[in-house]
């Protein structure tokens, strides 16, 4: 059961940082509520004070200016499917969010509060993480910009401080030819392992000039897998195939987990170079033209 608590409705984000910063550890900034009201039934937690950021409009629009595409916070995973600058700037992001958890959560849940919450079994900070993401943060101390992988401190822990309302995330998809896919396992709806490839291809030709590689769901928090990326440049889509042991070995080595419910470290690691390899050749097909086919049972390609 729900304990007794006081519900604001602020009307700007000045007026929400004042509530947070006046109400101290007993106040919590509430969106969708996917997780927060799943944590307070639990009695997890207990605030007595949620401070409703819905009703701030500037938080819930997708905007793109110098290249960077911005999320405002309140903005669903159903909206960052739709949303027409998403489909054109950064297609994996749109087909990602469509495969978020179910339909009740996609509609409620948003972006902001999925990444404050920093669930290390998050498809959309793995992702984002491969798109040199930076997260916004207001307080009545000022603004300021980190990125999504300082931002990111492990398990449910991130460098926002107490008086600080995560207001937008920014995205930086590169311009040119590019190809991207989302590889995701998990047999219940929080993924059990998530891997993101970004690949920007040379002028008109299918070598890869740059990189991104991350890995998620699997560690303590999304991290960037560099040895991969830096073995990429320079390698042409189509031999991708002749470098997938050697490069899924090097993901597993990039990879930190630890024993759980979801298996062991080993089991894990083994995973990590298993899918990124699935995930290489789906993005390598990309950048060639060619839509991969391939489907393996309780696994997403985005």
């Amino acid at each position: 059961m729900l304990h007794p608590f006081e519900l604001h409705r602020p009307e700007s984000v000045d007026e929400a940082c004042r509530l947070l910063a006046t109400l101290g550890d007993d106040a919590v900034a509430y969106a969708g509520g996917t997780e927060l009201l799943l944590l307070m039934k639990e009695g997890l937690i207990r605030p007595r004070h949620l401070v409703d950021v819905k009703r701030i409009r500037e938080l819930d629009a997708v905007t793109e200016s110098h290249g960077r595409v911005t999320i405002g916070a309140t903005v669903t995973h159903r909206a960052l499917e739709r949303s027409t600058t998403v489909r054109k700037r950064s297609p994996v992001v749109a087909s990602v969010a469509r495969h978020v958890a179910n339909v009740r959560v996609r509609n409620v849940g948003t972006v902001g509060g999925n990444l404050a919450f920093a669930d290390p079994h998050s498809d959309l900070a793995t992702l984002f993480l491969a798109l040199d993401a930076e997260v916004r943060l207001v307080s009545p101390r000022g603004r300021r910009e980190v990125s999504l992988e300082r931002f990111v401190r492990g398990p449910w822990d991130t460098e926002r401080a107490p008086d600080e309302l995560l207001t937008a995330v920014t995205l930086a998809p590169w311009r040119g030819r590019t190809a991207a896919a989302y590889v995701k396992f998990g047999i219940y709806e929080r993924p059990t392992l998530g891997i993101a490839v970004m690949l920007l291809l040379d002028g008109d030709t299918t070598r890869i000039a740059e990189a991104r590689v991350a890995i998620g769901c699997v560690n303590p928090r999304p991290v960037r897998a560099r040895d991969v990326e830096l073995s990429l440049r320079g390698c042409d889509a189509a031999d991708i195939e002749d470098a997938c042991s050697q490069i899924g070995a090097l993901a597993a080595a990039a990879a930190d987990p630890a024993d759980d419910l979801h298996g062991g470290a080993d089991y894990k690691r083994e995973m990590v170079a298993v899918f990124t390899r699935r995930a290489l050749r789906a993005a390598a097909s990309r950048a060639r033209g060619i839509e991969s086919a391939a489907r393996y049972e309780h696994t997403v390609v985005a």
